[in-house]
């Protein structure tokens, strides 16, 4: 199965549909769509694959699944929440904002256990949660219209991915801007990054792999849609850059390195 190729090929087309200039609700149509054909192909490889082991299994379920899941259930909510939001009132704009937002806390707080099982990296119960041998538990979690198949889900990676999701979720709609109803994100500032995508690159892989926002359970997207709206600029597929940045033979954290040079020249100089 040849799973991590078919992610990463995933991962460039949602980060396309994600960055284009399009609308809010035609990027979580074809992101919608993505998700649904990647699931696809992965139900009918695990079908005709068997798993080799019950490591395997969780793996596919606790984390190769979750990358189209999680984004599934994330575009379906913004889908689900935009399509009422762009034709409210202002007044009523502000209602369902605070309806969505409160939505997403009752889920955290229905399941905080299982959120901090996850947050605290725990495994004891992943043989539980993530193999299809405990499938008969789906009650709790209701499948709605999350790619629900009693051979292709385990009693929590439906619940695994709803809660990547509404962490996502949640950071959208803290973001959200009620003061134009067209438009989604952050209010823009008059801040502008003037290096290069490749620095602010480093950058974003930096604050996301050294786990400082949100005690590292942030997505990588989501730190990357923060500084691009922060700063004004278009980064396009960060993906690819990353990709390119790994496969230097040199001064792979060159911007980061020279950040650090010139905060320490700065203090050099404050103290001679």
């Amino acid at each position: 199965m040849d799973h991590p190729s078919k992610v990463e090929n995933f991962k460039h087309q949602l980060s396309a549909v994600e960055n284009s200039n399009t609308s809010t609700l035609k990027k979580s149509q074809e992101a919608i769509m993505l998700c649904r054909d990647l699931l696809s192909g992965l139900k009918q490889d695990i079908k005709q694959n068997p798993f080799n082991s019950i490591a395997d299994e969780i793996g596919f379920f606790k984390e190769t699944k979750q990358i189209p899941l999680s984004n599934l259930i994330y575009h379906l909510e913004i889908y689900a929440f935009e399509s009422l939001f762009l034709k409210a009132t202002k007044k009523m704009q502000q209602k369902l904002l605070e309806k969505a937002q409160n939505k997403a806390h009752r889920f955290f707080i229905d399941h905080l256990d299982f959120m901090n099982y996850i947050e605290q990296g725990q495994t004891h119960l992943d043989s539980h949660y993530f193999t299809r041998n405990h499938s008969s538990h789906l009650s709790m979690m209701q499948a709605q219209d999350y790619f629900f198949d009693m051979d292709f889900n385990t009693s929590h990676d439906l619940l695994l991915g709803k809660t990547n999701a509404f962490k996502r979720f949640s950071s959208y709609l803290a973001n959200h801007n009620t003061c134009n109803g067209n438009s989604i994100g952050p209010k823009e500032t008059q801040l502008k990054w003037t290096s290069s995508k490749v620095a602010l690159t480093e950058l974003i892989y930096a604050l996301y792999h050294s786990h400082v926002i949100n005690y590292g359970n942030s997505d990588i997207k989501d730190i990357a849609m923060v500084l691009q709206n922060s700063f004004n600029f278009e980064l396009g597929d960060f993906y690819k850059t990353y990709s390119d940045i790994r496969g230097r033979k040199n001064d792979r954290t060159k911007f980061l390195d020279e950040l650090s040079i010139s905060l320490v020249s700065a203090m050099e100089r404050r103290d001679s």
